[in-house]
């Protein structure tokens, strides 16, 4: 018998999917679940359905799908998406995106596939999410591979190892495509830059050919927009703090960014699919030194998002507020310049330190994707 030295991380497949499906009904916090997904119906309703079901593929089409596209409905103005056709059915790909919602930014790429008719990807999810047994078989019943994280050097180029090995060998078997984010954690401050350690890992198991290695991972960048950024005040309140001393995270703090992400209100949401990285411009990186070569690679992933991304009207009455500037001021009204002005001061109101300098971090959260993209 083969052993599967993936089992610890990858999506739960054969067997193991009708089990955590029974663990996950057989839970009383669906309950909970049930009264927001279900108002009008039964608290028992979504125990009901989950216990019908058998497999991966079901749990993500009759729950997780319509969840997201519920929460999406109930906190967002309007979903738009562009450049889906450059998704094929037939080639996996290795989607990478910018990183602003923990929960959101994958998941709501799955809908925009699947009601394209196109197969969803398996998405890659820190451990440190993932909090118990619950956490885990939603996660993994839902195609995400869990990325464990770690302290020891040793703990860390295994584990980081295993992932490249997996990934490849998803997308070259043609079996699954994966979506990963561009960084370690969530843009803080609205610049949305990939980080070469992503990329250094997912060399970490081809041949030592840059070209055909990162060929074969057919990387599609993915820019991901929304109008009012998910968390804004955490995200502040943390690079406030971050200035001050080092950050620590409070217990049950993701978890709180996560639920906080699903309710804020994020107004227009616009996910834009990119042309894939194509051998041109592999063949130009790998001319370079080893180094440069993941630089140069990371800024054409980075070019190809900032280039799609979704300019709002609260990005650039940001952008005009903190530089006192009048620059664009003809794309938005009195009325709408107002309006993010009073949301900015009571996001801020309940502050506790320096309200003119939380005040600019959180506007520049806003401000940076505008300044970013002039660079």
């Amino acid at each position: 018998m083969v052993q599967d030295k993936f089992k610890d991380i990858r999506p739960y497949k054969g067997e193991e999917e009708a089990l955590a499906l029974s663990r996950i009904a057989s839970n009383p916090i669906l309950k909970n679940i049930s009264a927001f997904l279900y108002p009008d119906k039964s608290p028992e309703t979504l125990k009901e359905l989950i216990s019908s079901l058998k497999s991966v593929d079901e749990f993500q089409s009759q729950v997780m799908l319509y969840a997201i596209k519920k929460i999406v409905s109930d906190t967002a103005k309007e979903l738009t998406y562009s450049g889906q056709e450059k998704i094929s059915q037939n080639r996996k790909e290795l989607l990478i995106s910018n990183h602003r919602d923990i929960l959101l930014d994958s998941a709501i790429i799955q809908v925009i596939l699947f009601i394209n008719n196109l197969t969803t990807s398996e998405m890659a999810v820190g451990d440190n999410l993932i909090t118990d047994q619950f956490m885990e078989d939603v996660a993994r019943s839902n195609k995400m591979i869990k990325v464990v994280r770690s302290s020891n050097p040793r703990e860390i180029y295994n584990s980081s190892l295993l992932l490249s090995e997996y990934i490849r060998k998803t997308i070259s078997s043609n079996r699954s495509s994966v979506w990963i984010a561009q960084r370690n954690g969530r843009t803080k401050n609205g610049v949305d830059l990939t980080e070469q350690g992503l990329l250094k890992m997912l060399c970490m198991s081809g041949s030592g050919n840059f070209e055909k290695d990162f060929l074969e991972l057919s990387i599609t960048p993915v820019a991901i927009s929304y109008e009012y950024e998910p968390c804004d005040f955490l995200k502040a309140r943390e690079i406030y703090i971050s200035q001050r001393t080092k950050y620590k995270k409070a217990p049950g703090e993701d978890l709180n960014s996560i639920l906080t992400g699903i309710m804020q209100y994020k107004g227009n949401i616009h996910i834009h699919f990119c042309d894939p990285i194509d051998k041109a411009e592999l063949s130009l990186c790998s001319e370079m030194a080893k180094n440069e070569k993941y630089k140069k690679l990371a800024e054409i992933i980075d070019s190809r998002i900032y280039s799609k991304y979704r300019i709002w009207k609260t990005n650039m009455i940001a952008y005009d507020i903190l530089n006192s500037s009048s620059k664009y001021s003809q794309e938005y009204n009195k009325e709408e310049f107002n309006a993010f002005k009073d949301y900015c001061d009571y996001k801020i109101s309940n502050f506790y330190g320096d309200k003119e300098e939380m005040r600019n971090i959180f506007l520049s959260i806003y401000a940076n994707p505008i300044t970013k993209q002039s660079i």
